[in-house]
């Protein structure tokens, strides 16, 4: 591993980059704690508004469009002219850590710059070498001297391998859930209807197009065969996902309604989850909500590349971390939609599935007890420091 600068007369700064929403989410609250533990600490960053709600000086506003994977061409000279700005950016601004949150694709060439400037390097939100592309572990021990893992086997998994890692829990599954509390008033007058099925397709605009309307025309076809008094909530993080689930639809069925930043009271109102992987089924797995993930992708990609490169037997962040499926996982989606929505309606009917998931979700959520993901994150950042 390359030896690092950490000479005392470095500045004691800390770069972080993130360029997805999630990432923002990450970031901010472990910046919140660094700014408390260590005022005498600057934090620059390329990220987003939470970040800078948290304390930190924001180079460059990033994660406003973001997409899922390495993109378009559009995308790559986008990233290609960002890497160039950040390299001037580092002559002028030394810095002792650098803190790439998660989204590997962009973070990995920005890492290399600042491994040659100097900088140590932690990871937080480790990258899913388990998963898929596992000849990157020697990238990542070349540009790594630490790696905050957000799911509870990634730790022994990197340093079998040796990378230094810390399980720190994960801030969706650790920060306290907010006091159960009326859901708002449904505008379709069916808050009274059963059952209610939470739809949650994601943030990105691409998951949204890919994943919205399959999801629709699931729910509307359980509907129309057993359920004519069924209500659906589609739950969107803002009003840019809001508008981007309408744009999924010629017109929005009475029996549904779009939620904006009300995930915990809808979850709280569902029987029942439709929901796109991603850490979306840890929120429904907090709440209790029995569900199953789904993700649409192209099939003729899948065949060509993705089967070979992902690895993992499980795909839903619920059957990864308990390690056996136990819930109904459809990634990659394609074609027809027939047999997620018989595994819906089953999940809606069949009483032993519903109790079978809420006891491994109490499994689940143990494997985090006792985890605080900032302060956590932190007192490996002062190290590096």
């Amino acid at each position: 591993m390359p030896v690092s600068d950490t000479s005392p007369t470095r500045p004691l700064a800390v770069l972080f980059t993130a360029f997805e929403p999630s990432g923002d989410a990450h970031a901010a609250p472990v910046i919140a704690e660094l700014r408390r533990r260590r005022p005498d600490v600057e934090v620059f960053a390329w990220g987003g508004p939470k970040m800078h709600a948290a304390g930190a000086t924001i180079v460059e506003p990033t994660g406003a469009d973001a997409v899922m994977g390495a993109g378009s061409l559009r995308k790559v000279s986008e990233h290609w002219r960002l890497n160039r700005r950040i390299r001037r950016w580092l002559v002028s601004h030394p810095v002792r850590v650098h803190v790439p949150v998660d989204s590997p694709a962009a973070n990995f060439p920005i890492c290399k710059l600042t491994r040659a400037a100097g900088c140590r390097i932690v990871h937080l939100v480790a990258p899913q070498i388990w998963a898929w592309g596992s000849w990157r572990i020697g990238k990542l021990k070349r540009l790594t001297d630490h790696v905050l893992c957000l799911l509870p086997f990634e730790e022994d998994y990197f340093a079998s391998r040796g990378v230094p890692a810390t399980f720190i829990g994960h801030p969706v599954m650790n920060e306290p859930l907010p006091e159960q509390s009326e859901s708002a008033e449904d505008e379709t007058g069916a808050d009274s209807a059963l059952p209610r099925i939470a739809l949650l397709p994601g943030s990105r605009p691409s998951e949204i197009r890919r994943n919205l309307p399959s999801m629709i025309s699931i729910v509307d076809g359980i509907r129309r065969s057993d359920y004519p008094d069924m209500a659906v909530r589609i739950i969107s993080a803002d009003e840019k996902a809001a508008a981007r689930a309408r744009e999924c639809m010629h017109s929005i069925p009475r029996f549904i309604t779009i939620v904006v930043d009300q995930l915990h009271e809808t979850l709280d109102w569902a029987d029942a989850a439709l929901v796109c992987s991603g850490t979306a089924t840890l929120n429904v797995v907090r709440h209790g909500v029995p569900l199953v993930s789904m993700f649409r992708t192209a099939w003729l990609p899948w065949m060509l590349i993705g089967r070979w490169v992902v690895r993992s037997p499980m795909r839903a962040l619920p059957n990864i971390v308990a390690a056996r499926r136990v819930v109904p996982e459809f990634i990659p989606h394609f074609g027809s939609d027939e047999a997620i929505a018989e595994a819906l309606a089953r999940v809606l009917t069949d009483a032993s599935m519903q109790e079978a998931q809420r006891d491994a979700f109490i499994e689940i959520r143990a494997k985090y007890e006792g985890h605080h993901p900032d302060r956590e994150a932190v007192d490996v950042l002062e190290r590096m420091l």
